[in-house]
């Protein structure tokens, strides 16, 4: 029987911090990278020009207004010019296309977060490798895709999120650039997940008492950065803890089999946490006796910047909240009529309490009507009536406060690669 520490927040964060210790040390492996190259990436990741001249992309000054190309490379699925914006290899969704989707992303309204291409895998000769010393006896075990569905299986509401998602808005609100994917709002699809407890499969495989982290793995191909440099596969570790907990090995989404876009045939499933956690295409899963990392824990989904130690943070956890309205962006409302705006909140470390509108840039503040009953990490939608009497520019707020307490702030905190933007957006339109 393993007995670890389960809970959420602070736990983790301490955890985090040991192991961060542990690696600098000398204590812990970041396996495919010699540890002299992480190093050096850790530190280049602490500056936006340094990542830049490292291979990771760089921002550009986006917002509603970009021209985008009409395709994505390397994505599978159709990405009608109204329901997605394209932004290099990933696809955005357009939150005024959710309107009327209901309070499940269908697979084909879903942003698609890719670091290469979408790979086409089989699933009949698909298999997950768990290996790694912090199993007993240090014997892999294989598990195909039919001997997962014969496992007892569960199921899970959540939204999986871009640690990037709002990272435009670093820049476009607050004057202050970020290095990255110039998401708006669009990166979080909410889906009903089906699979198979994670513990469930360590457990067959042998998990021994001696393991700390597990490092899942995607099939899709190397990431290869601008300067040349080979970071390996997408992996990135996880305490036991919390994969022992709520992480699932999922096969279906909303019903039905994983389109290749969102992990065909398996893909994890890291409820309320970042999304680069939830690795699509998994194929192999190290555990280990000594804490692990990887460029995705160490470069990449730490915050950086002049708030920062020169390390970074510990790496990200929990995702932050957020709302949003179904409207697009500069949408023309015509005044003398009452509209019934809707959006969605959401927060992963608590159910939504109540969301504030404001309609005059602030001003003022009234309530919505929440459509659904709220829940930690999945979204609640809602409505509020707007009656504009005046013709002009006007700004719309949406202010999420959860069930912790935490509120949506007007600003938030810089770093350099711009992850979990948290500040209440301003949504502007015009009245005529």
């Amino acid at each position: 029987m393993i007995s670890r520490d389960t809970s959420a927040g602070a736990s983790e964060e301490g955890y985090d911090g040991r192991r961060h210790a542990q690696w600098l040390a000398g204590e812990a492996r970041a396996d495919g990278v010699a540890r002299r190259d992480m190093l050096r990436l850790l530190a280049a990741a602490g500056t936006a020009g340094a990542v830049a001249s490292l291979g990771a992309p760089t921002a550009v000054a986006a917002g509603p207004a970009d021209s985008v190309p009409k395709a994505a490379p390397g994505i599978v699925k159709p990405l009608p010019a109204d329901r997605f914006t394209i932004r290099g290899t990933n696809a955005e969704t357009k939150f005024e296309a959710l309107a009327g989707t209901g309070y499940y992303t269908p697979a084909s309204h879903f942003f698609v977060r890719n670091h290469t291409a979408t790979p086409r895998l089989d699933a009949k000769t698909w298999s997950l490798k768990i290996w790694g010393d912090g199993l007993k006896g240090g014997r892999a075990r294989e598990f195909t895709l039919a001997d997962l569905e014969r496992l007892p299986s569960t199921s899970r509401t959540a939204f999986v999120e871009c640690a990037g998602n709002g990272r435009s808005f670093f820049t476009t609100q607050q004057g202050q650039p970020a290095s990255g994917t110039a998401w708006t709002l669009g990166a979080i699809g909410n889906a009903r997940w089906r699979g198979v407890r994670l513990s469930d499969v360590l457990r067959l495989a042998g998990v021994s008492r001696h393991a700390v982290d597990v490092m899942p793995s995607g099939l899709d191909a190397e990431y290869v950065t601008d300067d040349g440099t080979n970071l390996g596969r997408v992996r990135r570790p996880l305490p036991l803890a919390k994969a022992m907990d709520d992480v699932i090995l999922a096969y279906e989404m909303n019903g039905a089999p994983l389109p290749a876009d969102h992990g065909h045939p398996v893909r994890l499933l890291v409820p309320a946490w970042v999304g680069i956690a939830s690795i699509k295409w998994v194929g192999d899963i190290e555990v280990s006796s000594t804490p692990l990392y990887s460029p995705w824990n160490t470069r990449f989904y730490r915050l950086f910047g002049e708030t920062y130690p020169p390390e970074g943070s510990a790496p990200l956890t929990h995702q932050t909240l957020k709302s949003a309205f179904e409207l697009p962006w500069n949408a023309t409302l015509p005044a003398g009529r009452t509209h019934h705006l809707t959006g969605r909140s959401w927060s992963a470390t608590g159910a939504i309490s109540h969301v504030d509108i404001s309609t005059d840039a602030g001003r003022t503040w009234h309530k919505a009507h929440l459509k659904d009953k709220p829940r930690q990490g999945s979204w609640t939608r809602w409505t509020t009536p707007w009656h504009p009497k005046t013709p002009g520019p006007a700004t719309l707020l949406a202010r999420t406060t959860d069930t912790t307490g935490h509120t949506q702030p007007p600003t938030t905190t810089h770093n350099t690669q711009g992850y979990l933007f948290d500040a209440v957006v301003r949504h502007a339109v015009r009245v005529v």
